[in-house]
């Protein structure tokens, strides 16, 4: 048994590994009656959560993997980019999507999972996908 592990109860707990980051883009939507209807734009925060257990350096996944693998594979395709283009209509919770769809298969492993992205549009208003339980 993992010597950690031997403080968990049953071995019923998993970790869970959260990383931020930030994007500039400009959408618009084009199915929305209101002001986001125009072209505008937002600085998000982008957070990123794997679960599981820990690998033979006590990490879940390493940080520095994580950030790499968000910049590739995320924020060259949505940073300073016109949404519209990529997503289609490009909601807070459509892009929460888009990115979980993107990661999914970069991040899962046998011993993680990609756990929940969630995508903040403003300070005080956020959506976040993950896959039903």
């Amino acid at each position: 048994m993992h010597m950690l592990n031997r403080f968990l109860p049953g071995g019923d707990f998993i970790f869970l590994v959260t990383k931020e980051f930030t994007f500039d883009a400009a959408h618009r939507l084009e199915r929305y009656h209101g002001k986001c209807e125009e072209l505008h734009g937002h600085t998000y925060r982008l957070s990123i959560s794997v679960k599981g257990e820990l690998d033979d350096e006590g990490m879940v996944i390493d940080f520095l993997e994580l950030k790499a693998l968000i910049k590739e594979h995320v924020l060259s395709h949505l940073d300073h980019k016109y949404l519209n283009e990529v997503i289609e209509q490009p909601t807070a919770e459509n892009i929460a999507k888009w990115v979980f769809d993107a990661v999914k298969p970069l991040i899962d492993s046998e011993k993680r999972k990609l756990h929940e992205v969630r995508v903040w549009e403003t300070v005080t208003s956020s959506a976040t996908y993950r896959e039903s339980q």
